[in-house]
């Protein structure tokens, strides 16, 4: 039997029980979801689903991560509700791929892990599988493992083996749809033109879960546990000095009232250069680099290339000891003396991370 697999919770519990309830198939994990954005995310979903498979001893295939044809097979529906016409368009596009890979590999039935997932409809699936299952001569099983307490032994699971839980069902429209809803930044799709790893960004979960399966290779015991904390994201600065754009690097947790402010350098205390209005302070590069050991020749390969986050996170405690100070904090080439005006996109807002613990 072919399972086409969507991600690791709804997965591991559908692959235990399709185990006991057809213990003479040989099952075939088939993760197949062009539909996930962004790719970084659909990695760490696909790094998952691979560690699930492992612990299940289940044999796992990758499918093709063609998200153009994906995206011009849902053109036009880029508006519709979760469960709607796109939820429909998209099921039958990922099982017409899975039955016909069922097809290709002499399987006679397919099924999908989403019939496990309290987010999609039953019934819509079960349409989509059997029709494009009869489509390729073969049959669509589509047990419901949800019914008797099954979604919530599903997420008992999913704790005890520390499996990734995504909070999006996949798709590019599916999220920002549901975080326009949540009125919660869509910071998933957030990359900064440096690439610097930021606080609970993708990457930043993908390299927790690199790290795990490291551990787990060589028996090292762990933990992941959650924590709230505060989170912050830049969208865009520019700093214009008489009226001329000039190369500033905005350090992590700057920031401003508004997105507009305007003033001069009206003092100095050490390394710090304070600006007359709305708490900005300066850096000059030739201080960033002394405090942060580096040999930066210009803000400009600074922006681009810049230390980790953690990082500049010490280099901003070493300036502003208050753990509670958010002052904007620029780095430039030269602290201005003319007239200085300054236009940020910033948001900070409340967030969940996980961090990882190696217990000795």
């Amino acid at each position: 039997m072919l399972v086409h697999i969507c991600c690791s919770v709804d997965s591991h519990y559908f692959l235990q029980k399709l185990k006991e309830d057809y213990p003479d198939e040989r099952l075939v994990g088939f993760f197949y979801d062009p539909n996930i954005h962004p790719y970084s995310e659909y990695y760490l979903r696909l790094l998952d689903v691979k560690r699930s498979c492992k612990m299940l001893g289940v044999e796992l295939i990758e499918g093709e991560y063609d998200v153009e044809n994906w995206l011009e097979t849902v053109r036009g529906l880029e508006k519709e509700p979760e469960k709607g016409a796109r939820c429909a368009v998209c099921f039958d596009r990922r099982f017409e791929v899975s039955a016909k890979m069922a097809a290709k590999l002499g399987e006679r039935t397919f099924t999908s892990t989403l019939l496990t997932s309290p987010k999609k409809s039953l019934k819509q699936l079960k349409a989509a599988g059997d029709a494009l299952a009869k489509r390729e001569g073969i049959a669509f099983v589509a047990p419901d493992y949800r019914k008797a307490s099954g979604t919530q032994e599903q997420n008992r699971i999913a704790r005890e083996d520390q499996l990734y839980r995504q909070d999006y069902c996949g798709c590019i429209y599916g999220l920002t749809i549901q975080r326009d809803q949540q009125q919660k930044l869509a910071d998933e799709l957030f990359m900064p033109i440096s690439k610097q790893v930021q606080p609970e960004s993708i990457e930043a979960r993908i390299a927790l879960y690199e790290k795990r399966w490291v551990l787990e290779e060589q028996g090292v015991p762990y933990r992941i546990v959650k924590e709230r904390f505060l989170n912050w994201r830049l969208k865009w600065g520019l700093l214009k000095v008489r009226k001329k754009p000039v190369p500033a690097h905005i350090m992590p947790y700057s920031t401003l009232k508004g997105n507009y402010t305007r003033g001069r350098i009206e003092y100095v205390i050490g390394d710090l250069h304070y600006m007359n209005r709305d708490e900005v302070k300066f850096l000059s590069l030739a201080s960033y680099n002394r405090l942060s050991g580096r040999s930066y020749r210009s803000v400009t390969e600074l922006i681009f290339a810049p230390p980790t986050f953690e990082k500049e996170l010490e280099i901003r405690r070493r300036l502003l000891p208050e753990a509670y100070d958010t002052s904007m904090l620029l780095v430039v080439d030269e602290v201005p003396e003319n007239k200085i005006e300054l236009f940020v996109d910033i948001s900070t807002y409340e967030d969940v991370k996980e961090r990882l613990i190696i217990l000795r």
